[in-house]
């Protein structure tokens, strides 16, 4: 029996995968639709493009739906388990060395601010993922967990299978590498000392 599709929406995501092995597909709806954002998105950054990272979000999804039969709760969290397997899945991808064309990333559109603006985030925007670029794969995992997806150094270090020393060494060496590449640049990204 199915639940409501809007009584799944209060459930954990280990209640929505158990759902879904035992033939709720509902659940995989509720389940996808909370968590491909933010897949996405962290596969987005990791990559520096969009069509990569769409696969890569697609891929961790059906891996999830493969091991849900067999997912033993209170072992992992589903998004620990899912950023793992985007981590592992954008590391793969970045170490066929394929080029990452910065133009093809489209930016979202502030309908708020006007050209000039829009110009200049989309500068500081192309500066900030080509600087990541630049980082070790590593280093910018790290970084993009902690200080763009807002994860603490413990669920980082359990996402890369590192302890919370090594996540902190990786997101202060990212962030003083991202500071080089990008302070000759302040002006350019219309930065000022005040």
């Amino acid at each position: 029996m199915q639940m409501p599709y809007d009584a799944q929406d209060d459930l954990s995501d280990d209640a929505l995968l158990v759902l879904y092995a035992n033939g709720d597909r509902a659940a995989a709806r509720v389940l996808t639709l909370r968590l491909t954002p933010r897949l996405f998105g962290h596969a987005l950054r990791m990559l520096g493009d969009r069509a990569e990272a769409e696969d890569v979000t697609q891929e961790a999804l059906l891996r999830l739906w493969k091991i849900a039969p067999d997912w033993r709760q209170g072992e992992a969290k589903v998004t620990t388990w899912l950023y793992r397997v985007v981590a592992n899945l954008c590391t793969d991808r970045l170490r066929k060395g394929r080029g990452v064309n910065l133009d093809s990333i489209p930016e979202p559109e502030d309908d708020s601010s006007g050209p000039a603006e829009a110009l200049q985030d989309k500068a500081r925007v192309d500066a900030l993922q080509e600087a990541l670029n630049g980082l070790p794969a590593r280093q910018r995992q790290a970084v993009v967990l902690r200080h763009i997806e807002g994860m603490s150094n413990p669920e980082i270090g359990e996402i890369m299978e590192i302890g919370v020393e090594a996540v902190e060494s990786l997101t202060a060496r990212g962030k003083r590498a991202l500071a080089k590449a990008l302070s000759g640049r302040r002006a350019e990204l219309g930065y000022r000392d005040d």
